[in-house]
């Protein structure tokens, strides 16, 4: 049962969580567990450093949400060894390196919530704050329109940041920098 819990928290990286979903799911599977057991099952998986949960933050009210964490792999090739190389699922994957590598560069990292939207990183440290978007791509008008709302949503002046695999030159939409992921990785942006 820890190895297919393991198997669903890995076959949902990026997507909000709790132990009562995995629960239903899993029963729904014929496979019965406990919300509690899940919960024990993802404390230790956190404690093992094989995944980071990432804690909701409500923006406007500034206060931390206790629902429907989301987690990351902290090593995307055991993703691969338990779902096999098939489930390429590159915008999560993309997702997920950029939350390790905010936590890197020694920031905070929350998802944030502000009105309907959700922004997926807020990352913090003692220099401020910055909003992070992260898409595959944005080329098409409704992805772009998408991922621009949460950051437009919010009405402070902190960075707003969407970083995606696109090779287009950097693009500003009312302050809200649009940065290729590979340059922002290699540190090449500021």
């Amino acid at each position: 049962m820890l190895k297919r819990v393991l198997k669903f928290v890995f076959d949902n990286i990026g997507n909000p969580l709790s132990s009562k979903k995995i629960s239903d799911t899993m029963t729904s599977l014929g496979r019965k567990i406990n919300s509690r057991t899940v919960e024990k099952y993802l404390e230790a998986f956190s404690e093992s450093y094989i995944i980071y949960p990432a804690k909701r933050y409500n923006i406007k009210g500034k206060e931390y949400l206790k629902a429907l964490e989301k987690y990351y792999i902290v090593d995307i090739g055991m993703r691969y060894m338990l779902l096999g190389s098939k489930m390429m699922d590159t915008g999560h994957i993309l997702e997920n390196v950029v939350y390790l590598e905010l936590l890197r560069r020694g920031y905070d990292v929350y998802v944030g919530k502000i009105d309907n939207y959700e922004v997926n990183f807020v990352a913090q440290n003692h220099k401020g704050t910055i909003y992070y978007q992260v898409a595959l791509t944005v080329r098409d008008e409704k992805t772009l329109q998408r991922e621009l709302r949460p950051l437009q949503a919010i009405r402070d002046h902190y960075p707003k940041v969407i970083l995606t695999m696109d090779e287009d030159p950097e693009i500003q939409y009312d302050g809200i920098r649009r940065i290729n992921a590979r340059d922002w990785l290699l540190g090449l942006t500021d």
